[in-house]
């Protein structure tokens, strides 16, 4: 059976974005996300192999049917302004007989984050490499913190510096679960948090794949006021979302999410984190672009806080802050 393959390239900001846009139309079984800088991989769907900006090529799978001609557009259509704005390529079309399997690499991604994390897909074959590797397996998703994003790499990266195991930790804004199966497998036990039905489901989704039960409990809700915040990405409210009260709970709290939650959970922050004689609570925020890093920091400084480590990449940043 012949195929349309649709190919481009995108950045490491805008991968999270294609995939949600592409989710209205194509089954995530027809999309294989291939990354640079892995050995073997074909050339870019363009000329431009020099591209700095460039790190993740796009195939997509449609059957060569009566209705591909639609679809095709739908496709162009939905990502035309990411093309526009430089965040991809323009979509490129062939016909091939078949289809790649996942014995050719079809969404079978090995993505390796700091020193110690590798991000897979459930089924993708892996053998560890060396003892203190710590894989974490997410369903294979649309969703927004896939671990491709350049503030998921942050976190992880920040978290890996941070998280020692017993500690009572915090991920406000789970969305997929990722860094709340990261904590665990560090050997913390994890209080996930998320105002999104269907976050809190994939976060649940993401803790029983990867079998860290006992270790995380997943809730629908937010920290003090966060909960009279609406959607935190903005759009429709949500309505009846708990509230987890800050009582000084939490030796670590992680949250990637907006600038503007940040600033407004400040002070939740600060009540929610505990200090002991050995270890000031810490608290690892990311989200934001560095054109919202001051005004991080300083209503983090403001409600008690003080800047200890940072990481960048690209335009995103990542900090962690301790109480003082």
């Amino acid at each position: 059976m012949p195929w349309i393959e649709l190919s481009l390239n995108t950045t490491h900001e805008a991968i999270d974005w294609v995939c949600t846009l592409l989710a209205e139309t194509i089954d995530i079984n027809d999309i294989n996300i291939i990354e640079y800088g892995e050995p073997n991989l074909p050339h870019p769907v363009d000329q431009d192999v020099a591209h700095p900006r460039w790190t993740f090529t796009i195939h997509l799978y449609l059957p060569y049917d009566t209705q591909s001609r639609a679809r095709v557009e739908k496709i162009v259509n939905l990502l035309s302004p990411l093309h526009r704005t430089g965040l991809a390529t323009e979509i490129q079309t062939t016909v091939v007989e078949e289809r790649p399997t996942e014995a050719d690499g079809l969404n079978s991604r090995v993505h390796r984050i700091g020193k110690r994390f590798i991000v897979l897909t459930p089924d993708a074959p892996y053998q560890s490499q060396t003892a203190d590797e710590v894989t974490l397996r997410l369903k294979t998703t649309l969703s927004f913190g896939s671990g491709l994003h350049p503030v998921t790499i942050l976190t992880l990266q920040l978290l890996e510096r941070y998280i020692a195991p017993g500690m009572n930790v915090l991920d406000l804004g789970s969305g997929s679960g990722i860094l709340s199966v990261a904590m665990a497998k560090l050997g913390a036990n994890v209080l996930a948090l998320d105002n999104d039905s269907m976050a809190v489901q994939a976060t649940q989704d993401a803790v029983c794949r990867n079998g860290v039960e006992q270790q995380v409990k997943v809730m629908k809700g937010s920290l003090g006021c966060g909960s009279n915040l609406g959607h935190w990405m903005g759009g429709d409210t949500i309505d009846n979302v708990p509230t987890i009260q800050p009582r000084k709970a939490f030796d670590l709290i992680v949250a990637n999410i907006l600038a503007r939650i940040h600033i407004a959970l400040a002070d939740d922050f600060q009540r929610a984190l505990r200090q002991t004689d050995a270890h000031a609570g810490v608290l690892i925020t990311s989200g934001f672009t560095a054109d919202h890093e001051d005004n991080v920091d300083t209503a983090l400084t403001e409600a008690g806080f003080k800047v200890v480590d940072c990481e960048q990449l690209d335009e995103w940043v990542g900090f962690a802050h301790r109480l003082v």
